[in-house]
């Protein structure tokens, strides 16, 4: 069982930085220090967002697949798992962003954080809190941005990428087959849109095989069954009755 984290606002902080950052983030704190981590997620949580604590290095990875987040803030010094190995982990499957937080304060301390995929590095020696705000601020900023925020459009959570026939899903690589990448990239680039059985099998099936609608049916519940796994409660891909499906953001 996990300790639970105080509710207090931290001192001196505004009602919330969704002017700066945009919408609330969820952030992953993952500090063994019960304090710190209180601290830091008070300070969160008066920045409008909704922090979650962890303790154990290894919890990490169970956590983000059962609740993608935002961002992570990382120490190095965990139980269970340290966090330069929780940070590759965590590369391995997820570009969300990391910050390392630790008391090293040498320069190879903080070249191994960085070279392990690290986004940012924060001594905690001395500790500031509205440094490690600011911080997130900048990092939400950049993140949103580049996911399409900057200009307008609300950053999605469905990454595709047809040049590395990649996918990913609230941060979580997608491990689909060639049918299921096409089928992905068929549904999401038109949202909203009804597509029939006959239309995703011309589309899916490029070497124009004999196969059947009930084809088409396996498919999206493979497909489907990956989603769930990367992101549980979200359900894009809806069936209409009688006709076929289409992808709801």
């Amino acid at each position: 069982m996990r300790p639970a984290v105080a509710d207090a606002a931290g001192p001196g902080l505004g009602t919330g930085a969704s002017g700066a950052a945009g919408a609330a983030a969820r952030i992953l704190v993952v500090e063994d220090e019960p304090k710190m981590a209180s601290l830091i997620s008070d300070y969160l949580r008066a920045e409008g967002h909704a922090p979650q604590w962890i303790a154990d290095g290894r919890e990490v990875l169970p956590a983000l697949r059962q609740s993608p987040c935002d961002l992570v803030l990382l120490d190095i010094m965990l139980p269970g798992l340290d966090g330069l190995s929780v940070c590759r982990a965590l590369r391995a499957v997820s570009e969300v962003p990391i910050v390392m937080l630790t008391a090293r304060v040498e320069e190879a301390d903080r070249l191994a954080g960085l070279d392990c995929g690290a986004d940012d590095y924060i001594c905690k020696t001395p500790f500031s809190p509205r440094e490690i705000m600011a911080r997130v601020r900048a990092i939400l900023r950049r993140t949103r941005r580049s996911e399409g925020e900057g200009d307008g459009a609300a950053p999605g959570p469905l990454q595709i990428d047809e040049a590395a026939w990649t996918a990913r899903y609230h941060g979580i690589a997608l491990d689909l087959t060639p049918i299921e990448f096409r089928l992905l990239r068929t549904l999401a680039g038109a949202p909203q849109r009804v597509f029939s059985r006959d239309s995703l099998l011309d589309l899916v099936h490029e070497d124009a095989r004999a196969v059947t609608e009930r084809a088409v049916d396996s498919h999206v519940k493979n497909l489907r069954r990956k989603l769930e796994a990367a992101a549980p409660g979200q359900h894009p891909i809806r069936s209409i009755y009688g006709v076929g499906y289409k992808f709801e953001p």
